[in-house]
């Protein structure tokens, strides 16, 4: 396949001349650079029943989070929405609530579910694990204060995309190993999934289709503690020796992605634990279209159908 016209005039839009993750990149600079171009796209919110911003007692300090009810929550019992509790993506650098807030806004409408977005700590400030740490913490406080939100926790399902994702199924790993709670589905949108930079995604699309190899690159730099915790499966999940016991997982890729392939492994690694596993790729797509609102495009809509799709099978909401 070929990348989508579309997409293709879009990247082609993108100023070459702007800062970008990579080498010498000033996380903090790129953070206020990515907060101004949501201010400038100016999108109107996509409504939704209610949007609460909280905090929760995290392992370094309150966590942000953002809570969305949809429309019709107030006449059914709380008891009638599964949870999703969702981690954006940025590299474990970049990202905060808004960044993903039409996506979670979109999620909550189209999946009936009560979303809890997550406010992770970021790199370079904080290295692995805490992030991971915070994704933890997270989980166990929404399925604790499940009926607090308006929800239920039986049913709940994590999700994310890229770093997001990675952060999604180490929560899976995570919670299968230390305690619970229980976990009714996995949804990693194009996750990391492996410290990896020769794959066949990676050396096709090093450069040109929105996220590159240098800057994936400069983004595990920010991210590690130290080099060898790129083998540590609470950074590369796909070199997790056992996989089995994991909630069944939807896993999404962009046929012109660098991180395609590890995505699509992991799924094989899953489904060969004997996890039950869903893989979808969207041909003609690069990384960040599943979250990317301003682009408006139909492969996105039809993305967060197949989420619903697979959330409803997962954990049906009731009434």
């Amino acid at each position: 396949m070929t990348l989508d016209p579309r997409v293709k005039q879009l990247l082609a839009a993108i100023d070459p001349a702007a800062p970008a993750p990579g080498p010498g990149a000033d996380p903090v600079a790129l953070r206020a650079l990515r907060r101004q171009a949501l201010k400038d796209l100016n999108l109107p919110p996509r409504p939704v029943g209610e949007v609460m911003d909280t905090t929760l007692p995290g392992p370094g300090g309150p966590i942000p989070v953002r809570v969305y009810r949809p429309k019709e929550a107030a006449a059914y019992p709380a008891a009638a929405y599964p949870l999703l509790v969702y981690f954006h993506g940025g590299g474990w650098v970049l990202g905060d609530l808004d960044t993903v807030d039409d996506t979670c806004r979109a999620l909550c409408e189209v999946c009936r579910r009560v979303v809890v977005s997550v406010d992770y700590r970021l790199a370079p400030e904080h290295k692995f694990p805490a992030a991971t740490d915070d994704a933890l913490a997270a989980v166990r406080w929404a399925a604790a204060h499940a009926e607090a939100l308006g929800a239920r926790a039986e049913g709940l399902a994590v999700a994310g995309d890229s770093a997001g994702g990675n952060l999604a199924a180490v929560a899976a790993l995570r919670v299968r190993d230390e305690g619970g709670p229980a976990i009714a589905a996995q949804v990693l949108v194009y996750p990391i999934t492996d410290h990896d930079f020769d794959t066949p995604s990676y050396r096709l699309h090093e450069t040109g289709y929105s996220l590159t190899r240098a800057g994936m690159m400069w983004f595990w730099e920010q991210y590690l503690a130290r080099p060898e915790d790129a083998d540590h499966p609470w950074a590369s999940p796909l070199r997790a020796a056992d996989l089995t016991g994991l909630p069944p997982a939807l896993v999404l890729t962009a046929e012109h992605d660098p991180l395609r392939d590890e995505g699509e492994r992991y799924a094989d690694r899953l489904r060969e634990a004997g996890v039950p596993v869903r893989l979808v790729r969207f041909d003609g797509m690069v990384h960040g279209f599943f979250v990317n609102a301003a682009w408006d495009l139909p492969q996105r809509r039809a993305a967060y159908e197949t989420v619903a799709a697979y959330l409803r099978e997962m954990a049906p909401t009731v009434g």
